[in-house]
């Protein structure tokens, strides 16, 4: 009997007393599905989210999940190299907030900067060699010429720039990753100022696969630049002048860019090595967080570092085939970790809950 009927022949019969013993009612939250395993080492241990950031795939397609930052109001936005949306902006329990999208085919770098008050998002193209300013809504703000546009490359040398970051001073660093691997070094109005870097294996202040670039403020007095040089194993310590400084090898990793939060690096593990294969290896990915020392402290996902007794790190490898290709780390207020994998088959992020 419905409702209304039932509570019509209730008075009708004098038993109004039901009417008065309605009480509302209240649905608890649905709980963050958690899975069991810990992973990390040491302080900095974790449990998986894998379906923090699922949506609609009709609705909001992804192909690779490359790159997420957040805002001052901690809205963590996500950039996809999908035409139909960039950008999806979710709140820090996966709730979507807002999509957008510039059509950016190989939509791959994303960082974001506080210039005055306002917060503005840079991205990079690697396949159109495009990198564009823009607000937190979409709205193109500038772009930055191509150096081989502007007589900073020869005009035969290839640009795909990957990263970005952005100096004390609004200096706009550009790694040029999938290209000629150098830094490339504008103003805050985009005008040239330097490059440094370069190709090569073997010399220590250039690169092979320039990937990430982020400024290292943990050191207030004298900031620097770290500059992820993937097929070297290494993240590199260059200057706001482009002068080296520094390596930190980082044996079986094959790093994304580097995350700074507090007094920590955080990097997302794109490929890795096997015991006894150390070629660069497909679906071994895995997350690595580096002290104030710029010491590994733990991999969640991977085996637990180790330093032998002359202080040299041992090789690293993936422990648990929970990610493919790592290839971004979003850290929030509460330490909680978003990681972003590219070649994953379109999933949307994971988050780990820190314990």
């Amino acid at each position: 009997m419905k409702r209304r009927k039932f509570l019509k022949k209730t008075l009708k019969n004098g038993s109004a007393t039901l009417v008065s013993t309605i009480v509302p009612f209240y649905i608890m939250p649905t709980k963050p599905r958690l899975e069991e395993t810990v992973l990390g080492h040491g302080d900095f241990k974790y449990r998986l989210e894998k379906r923090w950031g699922d949506l609609d795939s009709e609705k909001y397609p992804v192909n690779n999940c490359h790159e997420m930052v957040m805002d001052r109001q901690e809205r963590l936005f996500l950039l996809t190299d999908h035409t139909k949306n960039n950008i999806l902006v979710y709140d820090t329990s996966g709730k979507l907030l807002n999509s957008w999208s510039l059509e950016l085919k190989g939509a791959h770098g994303l960082s974001i900067h506080d210039e005055g008050g306002e917060e503005f998002l840079y991205i990079t193209d690697t396949a159109s060699g495009r990198v564009i300013k823009t607000t937190l809504s979409g709205a193109i703000v500038m772009e930055l010429d191509a150096p081989n546009t502007i007589g900073a490359y020869e005009t035969n040398m290839r640009y795909s720039p990957t990263e970005t970051a952005v100096g004390p001073n609004g200096d706009i660093y550009v790694s040029d990753g999938y290209g000629s691997q150098f830094i490339v070094q504008y103003d805050a109005q985009g005008k040239f100022i330097r490059k440094f870097g370069g190709d090569s294996f073997l010399a220590v202040d250039k690169f092979k696969q320039a990937h990430g670039v982020a400024i290292d403020s943990r050191d207030s007095n004298y900031p620097t630049l770290i500059c992820s040089a993937r097929i070297k194993n290494s993240f590199k310590r260059f200057s706001l002048g482009g002068d080296y400084l520094e390596t930190f090898y980082m044996p079986g990793l094959f790093i994304s860019r580097p995350v700074i939060d507090d007094e920590n690096i955080y990097s997302g593990v794109c490929f890795g090595m096997t015991e006894g294969n150390y070629n660069m290896q497909l679906n071994k990915g895995f997350v690595t967080v580096l002290d104030k020392e710029n010491k590994v402290v733990s991999n969640p996902g991977g085996t637990r570092p180790t330093y032998d007794e002359k202080g040299k790190l041992q090789l690293m490898l993936q422990k648990q085939p929970i990610f493919k290709h790592c290839h971004d780390v979003c850290v929030d207020n509460d330490k909680n970790l978003y990681v972003c994998q590219w070649n994953a088959g379109k999933i949307y992020p994971y988050k780990l809950h820190r314990v």
